[in-house]
């Protein structure tokens, strides 16, 4: 089997358990793939003795699976990286909450295990697509979690005409939007008080960011919709925000958000639930009482 490796060149990020997971791989004898990047870091910034079978340096490689090591942000570069390539994902948490990036380390050899004797199911997840033009380079129009329209830190909230499927909708004055994914339903939209959405649901969620009215509440949308944006802002300017990536941007840039046109596939080992991660990570349910 053939694993592709990724993880954040860091030092902070490190835990030691990178040089375990190689060798669980070699145990079973699998062959080990390194990000062109992440390989120079182990190898250099480290010290590390790594072996790997190929170095990636472009998109023109193949695996039967690939391994994100780190956190939750790991996991989206990576998810930008090689989305399109439909090589199914899996993270290995070494960061803090690991909601994307759900097995733990203690069940690193446990997961290796599965993935080898195919104890794992591949789960669809549909991500979204900015189009506009001037997209600065080095960024990506796909998000796997969401994409969110800012106000500059030292801005007056900004003005959002928003049309749905070339009908108004409405205009937020507001701090920003968020146009999540299902399964960015528990990160950025979460926090400025959206719903969690199972993964997998064919939906879009917009949330607004400390809007100035009582009205303005999360709506749920077809994820099929297209969502054309008109910004207007008192700095001339705005933030977006691509799954955590911004830049800035002059104010009335048409932008469109539309359904990605391929999805990202994510293993789901054996015995591992949203329901379960949503439990153990965020608490869901959990009564203080007791």
């Amino acid at each position: 089997m053939r694993f592709a490796i990724f993880g954040n060149p860091s030092a902070s990020k490190v835990s030691g358990s990178e040089q375990q997971l190689f060798e669980l791989i070699r145990s079973k004898g699998g062959t080990i793939l390194i990000d062109s990047t992440y390989y120079s870091f182990l190898t250099g910034t480290m010290g590390w003795n790594i072996t790997s079978d190929m170095i990636i340096s472009d998109d023109s490689f193949q695996a039967d699976a690939v391994i994100s090591i780190g956190g939750d942000g790991t996991f989206l570069r990576t998810a930008a990286r090689v989305g399109r390539m439909g090589i199914p994902m899996i993270g290995i948490n070494t960061g803090r909450l690991g909601f994307l990036a759900d097995v733990t380390v203690d069940k690193m050899a446990d997961a290796v295990d599965m993935l080898v004797s195919g104890k794992y199911e591949i789960r669809k997840r549909h991500l979204l697509e900015l189009d506009m033009k001037g997209m600065p380079s080095g960024h990506t129009p796909y998000a796997l979690n969401d994409i969110a329209i800012l106000k500059h830190d030292i801005s007056s909230m900004i003005s959002i005409a928003t049309m749905v499927g070339g009908s108004e909708l409405v205009t937020y004055q507001a701090d920003g939007l968020v146009i999540a994914t299902s399964t960015g339903s528990t990160a950025y939209s979460l926090s400025v008080g959206g719903p969690i959405v199972a993964p997998g649901t064919n939906v879009t969620v917009l949330t607004p960011v400390a809007p100035h009215s009582l009205t303005m509440r999360p709506l749920v949308l077809s994820a099929n919709e297209s969502i054309r944006l008109d910004v207007g802002s008192r700095s001339h300017s705005f933030l977006i925000s691509i799954d955590g990536n911004s830049f800035s941007c002059h104010e009335h840039t048409p932008l469109e958000i539309r359904r990605a046109p391929f999805t990202l596939s994510i293993i789901r080992l054996q015995g591992s639930s949203f329901y379960t991660t949503l439990q153990q990570k965020m608490f869901w349910g959990t009564d203080s009482r007791k």
